[in-house]
């Protein structure tokens, strides 16, 4: 019973917590940026176009790539713990089946993820050579 509600706690509530966090931070600095605005206008200051721009600097292509491959080795080293503690635990004579099962599902699924995201990885940096060799000469040119 134990399990299974820190199971659901990992799997379904915590990613429901990320979300709402990432969301909920958003939303406040939109507010901010809102009551900035309507108390500038009111007071009949000029308003700067620049303040209006999203904050968040868009990732260049190699920043983007570079975050699969990041992902694509932690997520692989996860599930390859996983399935090395499997045999160790095994080894060792554990015999919780259901534990056993539930760590070897959870690592051969991060290991296949893992190696979708390397394959995702290694594609991407072929089909988007041109680009980045662009990308990487315009940002020494202005440099």
């Amino acid at each position: 019973m134990m399990n299974s509600i820190f199971l659901i706690g990992v799997c379904v509530i915590m990613p429901i917590i990320v979300v709402w966090l990432n969301n909920r931070t958003s939303q406040n600095e939109t507010n901010k940026k809102t009551e900035i605005l309507l108390k500038s206008i009111e007071s009949g200051a000029s308003i700067d176009p620049e303040f209006l721009k999203s904050q968040h600097k868009e990732k260049s292509l190699k920043e983007k790539l570079l975050g699969k491959l990041t992902g694509a080795c932690i997520v692989t080293a996860v599930g390859i713990s996983l399935c090395i503690a499997i045999l160790v635990l095994s080894l060792v004579g554990y015999t919780d089946s259901f534990i056993i099962t539930n760590f070897t599902i959870f690592g051969c699924v991060a290991i296949a993820v893992g190696i979708g995201l390397f394959i995702s990885y290694f594609v991407g940096k072929r089909m988007l050579a041109n680009e980045l060799k662009a990308e990487e000469e315009s940002l020494n040119n202005g440099k």
